[in-house]
């Protein structure tokens, strides 16, 4: 017993120890199986949290593809866009350049036919001159024959027959000389009338600059300059939509506040600036919204003439005009004449052609008819050929307007022979109305002193019997004796009765003078 208490008690620590170390082995073993294990969860999740971030990365990758196509394909679509504009522009400038190159050929075709218009002048003048040249040779030729033959013949000394050979040349060249000028005056006017013309339209652009920007410009006022960049547009989109919408020209200079409406046409110069006012107002200006209100204009305006047409009408008591009529004479009311209203001006010859009538014991509707539309071709004068007379009668004769209606419009300023009383009366109530003394910027009293100075220069010639002034000083008739004067010799009268004018006078426009000389031939029967 002793001996097995020994014996256990000496192995229990040995046991005690190898169950330690067995545990400590066991407890490492498991330690590493579970490290293992965890390293192999940790580098799944690992591998999962890398595939994840790659897909993810993918995915953004792919998204940010498609965005960038996106976005080429839209930055495509405008630059396709932007250059089918710039290809528009160039188009429409290449046309713009094409009209250009046609009138700058036909100019050149023109200036070349001048040319050879002037070179066959000088060849002619030339050949005259060579003709005159040897005509005055042949006269000396002639005179020297006749000399010597006075000598033989009438004994007389050489200053005597000197004397009477110049009398007797002088009578014989007198009316060729004069034949000869207006030969010459002929040619010379058929082939200088491009030169004039071109020279007065130069001569009219510098010194009627002033009159011509008061009458075919309009201001319209903007709250801030600003403005001007929103009016131009971008690369001058809006302005050129107004001016093609409108048909005038834009102005936007460098005056503060400003921009100024240019045209001739004085309802297309109110439509444009009522639409820019608009469009300024309304604050969006964009090509859509021009043509929008420019349209809205028109209406309004049409509208405007329509009332002012039937305004006057009822003003006057005239009905049963036709509608066309009826806006044509509207438009009366944006034309003037010597800064005269022609609308105000026509309802004043009205109302006088009314009164006149109404003493004469004639139809006093028919002459406030005829005094209404006696010029109503001045609203079309513009679109139509001829003066505004004939223009008128002519629209007048369209729509049906009575026979001394169209009569009084065709004859009011005596270019026809008068066979109707309402012409005469209108012509009459006519120039009462222009002349009135503050109706129109020549007051009356300069116009009578014009009218006197004109006939007494006339009646300073030689051979004048009487001198007349009309078409308000425009045309001088002048009447010549014609036991005094030749044909030639009348000729002669009226060219210098014109350059005196020139001289003496200043006047707008120009003169036109016509020398009457009546020839009779009186025979007794017996």
């Amino acid at each position: 017993m002793p001996g097995q208490w020994i014996i256990t008690h000496f192995y229990s620590p040995l046991l005690v120890l190898g169950s330690g170390a067995v545990f400590s082995i066991v407890t490492y073993l498991i330690h590493n199986a579970i490290n293992k294990a965890r390293r192999k969860d940790a580098e799944s999740i690992s591998r999962e949290i890398v595939a994840r971030a790659e897909h993810e990365a993918e995915t953004k990758r792919r998204e940010a593809d498609v965005e960038l196509k996106e976005k080429a394909i839209q930055v495509k679509a405008e630059a396709e866009k932007e250059f089918r504009q710039i290809r528009q522009e160039l188009h429409e400038r290449e046309r713009s350049l094409d009209k250009r190159q046609d009138i700058l050929d036909k100019q050149a075709d023109d200036v070349r036919k001048q040319e050879k218009l002037v070179e066959t002048f000088q060849r002619r003048l030339s050949d005259k001159i060579e003709e005159n040249n040897r005509r005055s040779e042949e006269l000396h030729r002639l005179i020297d024959m006749e000399k010597t033959k006075l000598h033989e013949i009438s004994g007389l000394t050489q200053e005597e027959a000197k004397q009477r050979l110049m009398i007797s040349i002088e009578a014989e060249l007198h009316d060729e000389i004069s034949s000869m000028v207006l030969k010459h005056e002929k040619a010379a006017q058929e082939q200088c009338e491009q030169i004039a013309r071109e020279k007065v339209l130069l001569a009219i652009q510098r010194y009627a600059a002033a009159h011509t920007a008061e009458s075919t410009t309009s201001t319209v006022d903007i709250p801030n300059d600003d403005m001007k960049g929103r009016i131009i547009g971008r690369e001058g989109r809006n302005i050129r939509t107004f001016e093609k919408a409108t048909g005038v020209d834009v102005i936007i200079d460098d005056t503060p506040g400003v921009v100024i409406v240019s045209a001739f046409d004085a309802i297309r110069r109110e439509v444009a600036r009522l639409s820019l006012t608009r469009l300024i107002a309304d604050g969006r200006i964009h090509p859509s919204r021009i043509e929008e209100i420019v349209a809205e204009t028109e209406q309004d305006i049409q509208n405007f003439i329509i009332k002012k047409g039937v305004e006057a009408c009822d003003e006057v008591d005239v009905h049963g005009l036709n509608e066309r009529i009826t806006n044509i004479l509207g438009r009366l009311c944006f034309r003037t004449s010597y800064s005269q209203n022609v609308l105000r001006h026509s309802i004043e010859v009205a109302f006088l052609s009314g009164l006149l009538a109404a003493e004469l014991g004639l139809d006093e509707k028919l002459a406030r008819r005829c005094g209404l539309l006696h010029d109503i071709g001045k609203a079309a004068d513009h679109e139509l050929e001829g003066g505004h007379p004939k223009i008128g009668a002519d629209l007048l004769k369209r729509y049906g307007e009575p026979f001394e209606v169209v009569q009084s419009a065709l004859g009011h300023h005596d270019d026809v022979r008068i066979d109707n009383p309402y012409t005469v009366i209108v012509a009459a109530a006519d120039t009462c109305s222009a002349s009135r003394p503050g109706a129109r910027r020549e007051t009356l009293d300069h116009y009578i002193k014009r009218m006197g100075e004109l006939e007494s220069i006339a009646n300073e010639f030689s051979g004048v019997e009487q001198a007349y002034a009309v078409q308000a000083g425009r045309e001088m008739r002048i009447l010549v004796s014609s036991s005094q004067t030749s044909d030639e010799s009348a000729a002669r009268i009226c060219r210098g009765i014109a350059k005196s004018l020139t001289d003496r006078l200043q006047f707008p426009g120009e003169i036109k003078v016509t020398v009457i000389r009546e020839t009779r031939f009186t025979e007794v029967a017996k």
